[in-house]
């Protein structure tokens, strides 16, 4: 009942997961809004689930359960929960807290800058330019397209799946592992000072790629 009225409510891409390995799976296969998360999971704690998202994404989480005791809430929060509902609930209540959550992060989400910033590096998005110390990086479409995404949001891991839908537009093709390696690979060999040892491109094992900046700016 409650994804027919999200569906009439406009949320067109709802994907649903029955245990927490599942959700974690969606997680890394698509990119991901908003999650909805019950505490009673067949395989895990949601509150776990919720501390397991939390260090790979800041995606808003609304923990949507049967748990009503206060301690079950301020456990939902402590874990990093951005909003706490009860059963028996109200759909259309759901769908206003997910609306004005999706309206609150997009209000305080920065205006994106044009340029990526490092202490190696420079990437301007618009002139479609890399600079590695001062000198112009001559860089294929895909390669500065991944550059990009993963710039745009740096500390954030990217499954292959993922970066290759937001890259090359589908993630069901073969051989994508190879493909996303290998640019990966060429990146790193020009934004690095030492590509065996990288400071940006990092590969989390069993999750993905992310562009790791402590020090410089977007």
């Amino acid at each position: 009942m409650l994804k027919r009225l999200l569906d009439k409510e406009g949320f067109r891409e709802i994907y649903q997961a029955e245990t927490g390995s599942e959700a974690l799976k969606r997680l890394n296969e698509h990119r991901i809004d908003l999650i909805l998360l019950d505490v009673m999971l067949p395989d895990t704690d949601g509150f776990n689930l919720c501390q397991e998202i939390r260090e790979i994404s800041d995606v808003p989480i609304i923990f949507l359960t049967a748990r009503t005791t206060d301690i079950d809430k301020l456990t939902g929060f402590s874990m990093g929960g951005d909003d706490y509902i009860t059963k028996p609930f109200n759909p259309l209540e759901v769908a206003a807290r997910i609306k004005a959550i999706l309206h609150r992060q997009r209000r305080t989400m920065p205006e994106r800058s044009k340029v990526f910033q490092t202490d190696n590096f420079v990437l301007y998005y618009d002139q479609a330019k890399l600079m590695v110390d001062g000198k112009e990086i001559k860089c294929p479409a895909k390669e500065f397209q991944l550059l990009k995404f993963l710039c745009q949001h740096p500390n954030q891991v990217f499954s292959v799946d993922q970066l290759y839908e937001n890259v090359w537009g589908d993630y069901s093709m073969v051989g994508k592992e190879n493909t996303v390696m290998v640019h990966i690979r060429r990146l790193r060999q020009k934004i690095e000072k030492d590509p065996k040892h990288p400071q940006y491109l990092k590969n989390v094992r069993g999750l993905g790629y992310m562009l790791e900046n402590q020090r410089g700016s977007q």
